[in-house]
């Protein structure tokens, strides 16, 4: 339940500027936390934190637990002693992400770094080290041990490691973990060092009045450490593939539907030992973030389900999720569960039953309202309280790029709804989202600085080219800050 009126800006930290290859926990993060106190916003909102793979989607991860080590400020680990100013590299300032870089020129300092530490006497940074591997065990073995065999088998997916290995019998994981020692240390020291300074971040974001909002995928991918580790969780076969995969039904964005590939959950397993990944799960988010955007909501009351020889997602049938059982565990544990339901798209009344008796707020995006009638539910005088408002979010167009791209009809729908006859784009759908009477109103940085279609971050369907945006260090002044601090004030969302 959102209880008073606030505002932020949705920017993953990868699009961070700076000068690692790609964006990183480094200084410019914290630059950017002062300046959203600056503009009076009091939300930073992220996509997902875990390891990528193909793509660099930030939704398939090899780890519904781990931190992508690509975001590990290299610059903070001088200061930790791990590694010298000499050691870093030189990129030039971009405007893009460029994850081959930050593969080929930050690993190998990983490495450097974690035999430094290894070989450092600092007694109180090992405890704190040993303190994070106890304290994280449960996800953290097995995720460092499934980087480590990943990295030695050529990077195969695990349905093709050899049988012992692939289905986890203990002799063979505990010689693998001997044979692998110095990777495995490696894997675990990554995660060390990233969720010690992103603990350090979200410090500082809350030292400031700003809330972390952070994201969490329904499902896991396929290659990762959570399916191999948990297969029976799972609808998979002896061989560790998948029978039943995870997508939507056929509508009006696509005729054959979308087929994800992710493995759906078996449900049944999951129950019987009463929720117990999911609790580690939530529990992990909560400390992470302050406030939680469950992507794909609709799947905790069914999901669609597709058998994996289809091609297509044409073919699927709805199958029944225990939501609601899972929700009324959590809270016995967490009483007040800080999650914004993701529900776009075709949502049936018992998906907002299920939101609703739980009090989790829902999603309105304007780029969204204006193809039909007044009953549209995301047109602003249908918005509720306990909701958050977006102009646009990380899978559409800029406003900018949005607006461009309308064709005349619609145009003159927007322009009659704001009662404007000189549209001046993204501005007037800014001043709208924060005029809402949504509780909570979030803002792609993109257009906030007025970018066009060229600069968004990721066009849906698509496996390559996305993910990349980054801002330039000057695109950030008070000037700007001015501005959208003055226009938060007007609309009641300034906390200061």
């Amino acid at each position: 339940m959102l209880l008073q009126r606030q505002s932020g800006i949705l920017l993953h930290p990868t699009s961070l500027p700076g000068p690692q290859a790609v964006g990183s926990f480094g200084t410019e993060a914290y630059r950017f936390i002062d300046f959203l106190a600056e503009a009076g916003q009091s939300v930073w909102q992220i996509l997902p934190l875990g390891p990528t793979g193909y793509g660099n989607c930030p939704y398939s991860s090899f780890s519904a637990f781990a931190g992508n080590p690509l975001l590990i400020s290299l610059e903070q680990l001088v200061s930790k002693g791990d590694l010298t100013p000499q050691d870093l590299p030189d990129h030039p300032v971009s405007q893009t992400a460029d994850y081959h870089a930050a593969i080929t020129t930050q690993l190998p300092l990983l490495q450097q770094a974690c035999n430094t530490f290894k070989a450092n006497s600092n007694s109180d940074r090992h405890a704190a080290f040993d303190h994070f591997c106890n304290e994280n065990k449960a996800w953290l073995e097995d995720y460092a041990l499934f980087e480590s065999l990943r990295i030695d088998y050529d990077y195969f997916d695990w349905q093709n490691w050899p049988e012992a290995v692939r289905n986890r019998d203990p002799e063979a994981l505990n010689t693998e973990k001997e044979r692998l020692a110095e990777l495995f240390f490696l894997q675990k020291y990554q995660q060390f060092v990233f969720f010690e300074q992103w603990f350090s971040l979200k410090n500082y974001a809350n030292s400031k009045g700003i809330q972390i909002y952070g994201d969490l995928p329904i499902f896991v991918a396929l290659n990762s450490a959570d399916v191999w580790s948990r297969q029976h969780q799972y609808h998979l076969d002896n061989q560790g593939q998948p029978t039943l995969v995870a997508g939507v039904p056929p509508d009006y964005f696509s005729a054959t539907g979308q087929r994800w590939g992710n493995p759906l959950y078996n449900w049944e397993q999951i129950s019987a030992d009463g929720f117990s990944w999911w609790h580690q799960r939530f529990a992990w988010n909560f400390q992470l973030f302050d406030l939680l955007r469950v992507d794909h909501f609709r799947g905790f009351s069914a999901c669609w389900a597709i058998q994996a020889s289809e091609p297509t997602a044409i073919n699927g049938y709805w199958m029944d999720s225990p939501g609601y059982e899972l929700f009324t565990s959590l809270k016995e544990t967490f009483p007040a569960l800080p999650i914004i339901a993701e529900d776009l798209g075709i949502i049936t009344p018992d998906v907002e039953k299920l939101r609703d008796d739980f009090g989790f707020p829902g999603m309105k995006i304007l780029q969204f309202a204006f193809d039909s009638d007044a009953k549209n539910p995301y047109l602003p005088h249908n918005h509720i309280p306990n909701s958050v408002v977006y102009s646009g979010t990380h899978d559409n167009n800029t406003t900018c790029g949005w607006w461009q791209e309308l064709d005349e009809t619609v145009k003159q729908r927007v322009a009659t709804y704001l009662h404007q006859s000189n549209i001046d784009m993204p501005w007037q759908l800014i001043t709208t989202v924060l005029a809402s009477v949504a509780g909570l109103a979030i803002l792609p940085l993109q257009d906030i600085l007025e970018l066009p279609a060229e600069q968004r971050m990721n066009i849906p369907g698509t496996a390559e080219g996305n993910w990349q945006w980054r801002y330039l260090p000057t695109a950030l002044n008070s000037q700007l800050a001015t501005k959208l601090r003055e226009l938060t004030r007007i609309y009641g969302r300034d906390l200061c």
